[in-house]
Parts: structure tokens; C-alpha cells; sequence
């Protein structure tokens, strides 16, 4: 079988979720003997064709000063590249490149599945509803990553929708030593160290973060706040930290390569993800399979993920108090931390990219008639 992946950004530029998700099911698909096709935008400094991985990555150019210009240059060279590939079938992994879907099956007659992601569903854009319903209507199939997300779907276009997640590679969380990671990153052993992990951005509601870190750190002296990213956002939170006056208690690590994340979940006792809306946080996956306790928002479908009290603990969004309040419950509980930890290693398994990618394909058997 030979699968197109439509995705605006990807990997290295691009290292969110759904970005280090494309990638996961092209190689999975790869080793099951499937044949791979990512066609994105172009990134200034990479190649416009090259094969990584096995996968076959073709980079679109569509610079432009207008930005409605800009995406129908993609959506018309992205069309020209399906033309030559010849897939058997296009997945989309958004509601705005299944426009390239939708466009692909009238002129060239190939069957597209479109997947809605969280940004696309949750967030506000110009003729949200008209084309979510035009797109979901005529695919041939619709994916959402949490139920969530598919009642959304349905509001807006009822017809079958799939539930499929996220997933994990979970042996890159597996026999990572503590003790040797904590002493190559200068931690000391007595540390209690909290992490987020992410884009620096509004939406990942670092700042709440931070603002509760003054609470914790008065109380909890040996506490430290681990900021493991890069974005628009960081010269404002490193602002904030020092009005706080706890800037020497925060570490912003910077943007690392994926492949280093799980050491720094390895040197962490607690993981926090104060967004004011997601979707299927592959990090929060990660830090399941490091048996990290995890506090997080209860926003867009993440209570179908963390259940409060078994696998973490829920704050509402834009709460530093209830954030701080549930960082300190957990650093003063080891039996809960320990609990916690042992529940999320064991929920983490489902997640493995070995079953997520087997339900894609059942998807993709289906619409093919296979």
C-alpha cells in the first residue's frame, strides 16, 4: 500500500505532537512494508525531496507575502506531487490539508481520510464550520483522537467518526538510570523536580505555571521547575520569573531534540501541562510511559486520558492556585507519587504505536475495500 501524509509542518522545523505523531505512523507503516509519502511545506535550509528514515519526505515551496496565496500554492504543488506519487490513499492529518484531500478525490479520484488534531477543532478560523463539514462530509473516512474532539466533529457534520489517539514508542521511556541522568543534567539528589515540556506559546499556559511556582517554592525548598522548550514566549516568562523573584529556582532549558525528552522525564518527580486547551498531548503519553505523576487542565477531552487520582491529578485552566495546591499534594505524598507512577506505566501500554498504527490500518483496509 502506498500512503500520502499531508502535514503543514514537520519534523525537525516542526516538533510539535502531531508533527512527532506523522512521523511515528509513517515509520511503523514503513515496517510493516508499506510505502510512505510525507508531502509538507518547505523550510528554508532543508531539501525539497529527500528520503529519511525510509520515508519519503517532499517539501513544498509556497512562499509568498499574502498568506491565503501562500496556502493555495502549497494546496496546488502538494496536488502536483500527489499526481506523480500515485498513492492509493491520502491521509490527511488536519482539517486544513484534508482541503488537499477533498480536492485530490475530484481530480485525481483517490480516497483521503481526514484527521482532526485539537488546533483545528478547538480553536476559532475563518469558515471553521463551512469547510470541517464540506471536508468531513466527502472523505472517506474521519478520525478523531478523543471523544472529545469526534462530538465536536459531530456537531458540526454527523456521520461516522473513528476514535484513534495518539501513541508512544515505549521502549525509548524504558532503562533510562535516574541516578546518571540527574547527574548529567546537575541535579542533585535531593531535588524534587517539576517539568513541562512544549512550545512556549499562550495557549500551553506556562505563565500559570510559573505564578504557582512562587507558592510551591515557599513552602517546598527543594523544589525546582524544569522549562524543557523554545517559543514566542519565553523572553515575557523569564520576565515573569524574575518579578517573582524565583528565577534561579526555574531552569529554561531551550528547545532539545525529541530523542532527548526522555531523559529529562527520567530526572523528573512531577510533570505539568498547564494548557488552556489541547488535544491528544503526545507528552503526556511520554510522561506516562517515564511513570511520571501528571497535573494537568481539564479541558478538550484530557479527563478521557488522566483519571484525578489514579494516573494524576486535574486543575482547572488558568488556576495558578489550584496548580500549586496539587504540585505540593503530590511533592509531600510519596505513597500517591509512587501509586500514580505504577498506574501510568500500565496505562501507557494501549498507547503503543504498534496498536494505534494497526487500527489506522484497518481504517485505510476498510476504505480501500480490503
Amino acid at each position: 500500500m502506498r500512503v500520502a501524509l499531508i502535514i503543514y509542518g514537520f519534523l525537525p522545523v516542526h516538533i510539535g505532537g502531531t508533527e512527532v505523531a506523522t512521523y511515528h505512523i509513517a515509520r511503523h507503516l514503513i515496517n510493516e512494508g508499506h510505502e510512505v509519502h510525507i508531502i509538507t511545506i518547505h523550510d528554508s535550509g532543508l531539501p525539497k525531496e529527500e528520503i529519511t528514515d525510509g520515508i519519503y519526505i517532499h517539501r513544498i515551496s509556497n512562499r509568498f507575502r499574502q498568506r491565503r496565496v501562500t496556502n493555495w500554492l502549497f494546496r496546488l504543488g502538494a496536488l502536483k506531487k500527489i499526481a506523480e506519487i500515485n498513492p492509493d490513499i491520502i491521509h490527511c492529518q488536519d482539517i486544513w490539508s484534508g482541503i488537499i484531500g477533498l480536492i485530490s478525490k475530484r481530480l485525481l479520484g483517490k480516497p483521503y481520510i481526514t484527521c482532526g488534531q485539537g488546533t483545528d477543532i478547538y480553536s476559532s478560523w475563518k469558515h471553521k464550520k463551512t469547510v470541517t463539514k464540506i471536508v468531513s462530509k466527502n472523505a472517506d473516512a474521519v478520525i478523531a483522537l478523543t471523544e472529545d474532539m469526534r462530538k465536536r466533529l459531530l456537531d458540526i457534520y454527523k456521520r461516522e467518526v473513528y476514535i484513534v489517539p495518539n501513541g508512544i514508542e515505549l521502549a525509548r521511556f524504558e532503562g533510562i538510570s535516574r541516578e546518571n541522568t540527574r547527574k548529567n543534567l546537575g541535579i542533585k539528589s535531593s531535588e524534587k523536580i517539576i517539568l513541562f515540556v512544549g512550545t512556549l506559546r499562550p495557549v500551553k499556559g506556562v505563565k500559570y505555571l510559573i505564578k504557582a511556582m512562587k507558592t510551591v517554592f515557599e513552602k517546598q525548598h527543594d523544589a525546582r521547575l524544569f522549562i524543557v522548550g523554545s517559543g514566542k514566549e519565553e523572553e515575557s516568562l523569564r520576565t515573569l520569573a524574575r518579578e517573582l523573584n524565583i528565577e534561579k529556582q526555574i531552569t529554561f532549558v531551550g528547545r532539545v531534540e525529541n530523542e532527548l525528552v526522555p531523559e529529562y522525564m527520567a530526572a523528573a518527580d512531577i510533570f505539568v501541562l498547564p494548557s488552556l486547551r489541547e488535544g491528544m498531548s503526545v507528552v503526556i503519553l511520554e510522561a506516562m510511559a517515564s511513570g511520571l505523576p501528571i497535573i494537568t487542565t481539564d479541558t478538550c477531552g484530557m479527563s478521557e486520558i488522566i483519571r484525578e487520582g489514579r494516573n494524576g491529578l486535574l486543575v482547572e485552566p488558568k488556576k495558578p492556585e489550584q496548580l500549586a495546591e496539587k504540585i505540593l499534594l503530590l511533592l509531600q505524598d510519596e505513597n500517591l507519587r509512587r501509586e500514580i507512577s505504577t498506574n501510568n506505566k500500565e496505562n501507557a501500554r494501549k498507547y503503543n504505536w504498534e496498536n494505534i498504527t494497526a487500527e489506522l490500518k484497518k481504517i485505510y483496509y476498510k476504505v480501500l475495500g480490503k
